[in-house]
């Protein structure tokens, strides 16, 4: 239902032009003309990308902390300790890797071996398995974890493993040394 403006009488007319008294009619104004629009400009994405090497020098945590799960290590009989020493610390090239992520135990079995068999026709001696920190894992803890280091521990041609350092995925992969 619309409802329509109320009738205005002409004494109510009346009194309000006297109250108003003589009126000019204005000039008419024109348009301003719309400057353009200044391009937006990321100040905060500045601001952040400024701060970023002052931030990086704070370490306001332990690095450590951030590790979940054991590390893994093994050294084949026969070998210097130096050797494990050396992978722990990053100084040998990772030339290959493979992600064991969303795999079940035996599709992961089947992979590592295929895996590790490749790089040793290739001539890869070092290469690193992605198995997972097995954060969703159930009470028994990670399957693809200890699987990876069951499987390393009885092939003749892997000398060493250790767990990757932090910047290489921690202790969610493990850095393995083959025989040359």
């Amino acid at each position: 239902m619309s409802r329509r403006p109320p009738r205005i009488h002409e004494d109510d007319s009346r009194l309000f032009r006297e109250a108003i008294g003589d009126v000019r009619p204005m000039a008419p104004v024109h348009d301003v003309p719309d400057r353009p629009r200044p391009e937006p400009h990321p100040h905060m994405r500045d601001a952040d990308e400024a701060a970023v090497p002052a931030e990086s020098l704070v370490f306001d945590y332990d690095p450590a902390d951030l590790e979940v799960g054991e590390e893994l290590s093994f050294l084949r009989d026969g070998y210097p300790p130096k050797l494990l020493k050396q992978l722990k610390r990053g100084q040998f090239s990772i030339q290959a890797d493979v992600d064991l992520h969303q795999m079940n135990a035996a599709a992961a079995q089947l992979t590592i071996a295929e895996f590790l068999a490749e790089c040793r026709h290739d001539g890869i001696r070092c290469v690193r398995i992605i198995h997972g920190k097995g954060l969703r894992s159930k009470a028994a803890g990670p399957v693809l974890k200890g699987l990876t280091d069951r499987l390393l521990r009885r092939r003749d041609d892997v000398v060493a493993f250790a767990s990757a350092r932090p910047m290489q995925g921690g202790t969610g992969a493990v850095v393995v040394l083959l025989k040359g």
